[in-house]
């Protein structure tokens, strides 16, 4: 829980530079995770070199917003890169990781922001296991956006056209899945929304905030097809992943309500344990299993 070195001496390795990038990509991610994407035929020695990253070298940090849940030890241990890290990867010529996947970073909502790149880190790996998809990163996707976009301070806050006045949504996260069928690519573009069921489905004044009307401003990033003007992109959907089964239904049905049915909301209900909503290790089922949509049939989103 705190830093203790012991003076052994540390040689920074490829390897470690890439658990650097990973993690400025995902802001925090748990051990397990990071040796998921990695590799080693050690996971327990594996831990060690993150550990002697921490205590010795000081290129890791271990946020101690994971101390708080009661269950923290019995969990593999989350980790974010530091200063010193960030300064190795520019003196190596590493792009900027700055945007990450998640779009939430920050401390204030740390379980809100933990869950993001649980769900689109598993999300990747299944791709990764999987020779028939690819995913597409939120830094992809921006390398191909329009102009204007790529040199905007805030680039994934996307345009919302409600009663006549702009306004902004910012997904939790936004990726993209490529599909390869019969030798033929297809492509589908995804924001994801994390719901941990603190925001109240509905209210009596709309102009308070609800989970339902963050919906009902996707509805018109996609009905004047903003994603494409300041994207770039074919297509969008929006995914929402919530530890609350009652909370997803009572959206589903709120949604319902407002647009009689859509294909463009997903939604799946993840496991909870305490707290937050945690993932000792890859849940590669998130995007092989059904996703409930309204008044249509559930939908994989690994399936072309």
């Amino acid at each position: 829980m705190k830093r203790t070195p012991t003076g052994k001496r540390l040689e920074l390795t490829e390897r470690d530079l890439v658990i650097f990038e990973l993690l400025e990509r995902y802001r925090y991610l748990r051990s397990t995770f990071i040796h998921a994407f990695v590799g080693g035929a050690s996971e327990t020695r594996f831990k060690e070199r993150l550990g002697d990253l921490y205590h010795e070298g000081g290129y890791l940090d271990r946020p101690k917003e994971q101390w708080q849940f009661a269950n923290a030890r019995y969990m593999p241990v989350i980790y974010e890169t530091t200063e010193k890290a960030r300064r190795v990867l520019s003196e190596y010529g590493s792009p900027d990781g700055g945007h990450g996947e998640a779009m939430a970073r920050g401390h204030r909502q740390f379980a809100h922001t933990l869950m993001a790149c649980e769900v689109l880190a598993s999300i990747e790996l299944a791709a990764i296991a999987d020779p028939n998809l690819r995913y597409i990163s939120s830094q992809e996707i921006l390398a191909k956006a329009p102009e204007a976009t790529r040199n905007s301070l805030h680039p994934f806050r996307i345009p919302c056209h409600q009663s006549g006045a702009v306004t902004f949504i910012v997904p939790d996260g936004l990726f993209g899945l490529e599909y390869l069928s019969d030798g033929k690519k297809s492509y589908r573009f995804f924001a994801l929304e994390v719901d941990r069921a603190t925001m109240p489905v509905t209210r009596t004044n709309r102009d308070q905030t609800s989970y339902l009307a963050k919906l009902l401003a996707y509805r018109q990033v996609l009905a004047h097809q903003t994603y494409k003007a300041h994207l770039g992109l074919p297509n969008f959907f929006v995914l929402t992943a919530t530890i609350s089964e009652q909370h997803q239904q009572s959206t589903m049905s709120a949604l319902q309500n407002e647009t009689g049915g859509s294909t463009a909301f997903l939604f799946k209900v993840l496991r909870q344990r305490g707290a937050l909503c945690e993932m000792s290790k890859p849940d590669l089922s998130i995007p092989r299993g059904p996703w409930e949509r309204v008044g249509h049939p559930p939908q994989r989103i690994a399936n072309h």
